[in-house]
């Protein structure tokens, strides 16, 4: 143990890193215990499966609404302070959730708001804590620190917090929510322990201007950075591409694979284990081969997984394939947010991550309707030809610049 912590660890990251890391993974098991539970209290109230299909809706509609604005905020003010003042507001909505829930008096149009508001907070928790860490280790330490954050991301949030979170929605609603509030509480505790180096205008600068143009500033300078517009541009593509395929997932799993009402949660489960294991070899795989080409062959592989899950109707063939692509998310994940944050002045980290987040989720938002559009007209399977298709394209026009991507970063 006395060494194993210093291994998974480097003193060279420092102490302020490990508190944020330490926050980081309890906040994130909070919000996976969260993500079971809203869609399961929502359920609780009502059997519309319109209402039920807004508490999905709630969690990505936020960063799409608020996500530049947050951006703007984390580059202009303490960004430890938004992170605190964020989870504050969080746990106000947590505790009237609690009490409406333990007085019987919670409505469906009450839990879809306190969910909104929630999803809204952690917009700017999110979007300002992914600034903190280039802050505060040393960017050729990036890739190491990175992978440890996703390291909770994938065991806390996506593995082990759903499923806590059901079996306290099964102990009594109120339960994922009071457990939700005492990790928010430990994570604000823990993040108060960081202490970060300045950041922001200079003296020179004027102290405030418009955020319209402090957004535009955030979006020019993405547009002329050759990197982090292909990355952009990237993330958005493939997202079209993958939220198209995955929008039937559900679907997939029962009626192509014949796995019945567990499909979709032996999938995830498959998926997250696939991350842990891209985990353990994230530190191998980046000691041999550059990040540039480690983003080529994550995108060939996520090609072939839409072509692999178009093909095949037997689950002994599927689920390994999420087992790979799990892995390939995780280092692909992390690979993508090394070379961001390398590439980005600290003053625009925020701003430059939201432009991020926006075709993250733009880019699932409109794969997903399109998609829907798909199965419902040529079957099932056709989402993840399309997405083959679209992938294989975009592949090839992208391919010149991924090994190029990497260096880009000054």
């Amino acid at each position: 143990m006395s060494t194993l912590v210093p291994t998974f660890l480097p003193p060279r990251l420092g102490t302020s890193f490990r508190w944020l890391l330490a926050s980081s993974w309890t906040t994130n098991l909070g919000d996976g215990i969260a993500a079971a539970a809203g869609p399961l209290i929502v359920a609780s109230l009502t059997a519309d499966p319109i209402l039920i299909s807004m508490a999905a809706l709630l969690s990505w509609a936020p960063p799409l609404v608020f996500g530049l604005y947050a951006g703007v905020l984390s580059d202009r003010h303490d960004r430890r302070r938004i992170v605190l003042v964020a989870n504050a507001l969080r746990l106000v909505v947590l505790t009237t959730l609690v009490a409406l829930l333990a007085a019987g008096q919670l409505t469906v149009a009450g839990a879809l708001i306190g969910l909104g508001l929630i999803a809204t907070a952690e917009v700017f928790a999110d979007n300002t804590t992914s600034t903190l860490t280039p802050m505060l280790v040393h960017r050729d330490d990036l890739v190491v620190a990175n992978a440890r954050l996703q390291t909770g991301f994938i065991t806390l949030n996506q593995l082990a917090g759903p499923p806590i979170g059901a079996v306290l929605f099964a102990a009594g609603r109120v339960w994922p929510l009071v457990t939700e509030m005492v990790l928010v509480m430990a994570g604000m505790l823990l993040v108060s322990r960081v202490l970060l180096p300045p950041h922001g205008r200079s003296a020179a600068q004027p102290a405030v201007t418009s955020a319209r143009h402090e957004i535009a500033e955030g979006v020019r300078w993405v547009i002329r950075h050759p990197a982090v517009r292909t990355l952009c541009l990237t993330i958005l593509i493939f997202n079209l591409t993958f939220g198209a395929a995955w929008s039937v997932l559900v679907l997939y799993a029962s009626e192509q694979l014949g796995l019945g009402a567990i499909g979709f949660g032996l999938i995830t489960t498959v998926g997250a284990v696939g991350g842990m294991v891209g985990t353990a070899c994230y530190g191998w795989l980046t000691a041999r081969i550059s990040l540039g080409n480690l983003m080529r062959i994550g995108l060939t592989i996520e090609t072939l997984v839409h072509l692999g899950l178009a093909l095949t109707t037997s689950p002994w063939v599927a689920l390994p394939i999420f087992f790979v692509f799990g892995a390939h998310a995780f280092v692909w994940g992390t690979t993508s947010t090394t070379v961001r944050q390398r590439a980005v002045p600290s003053h625009l980290q925020g701003r430059v991550g939201s432009v991020n987040t926006i075709c993250v989720y733009g880019g699932l938002v409109i794969g997903s309707a399109f998609g829907g559009v798909l199965a419902t007209h040529y079957g099932i399977a056709a989402p993840f030809w399309v997405a083959f298709a679209g992938s294989v394209v975009f592949l090839i026009l992208l391919w010149p610049q991924l090994t190029r991507i990497a260096h880009q970063d000054h």
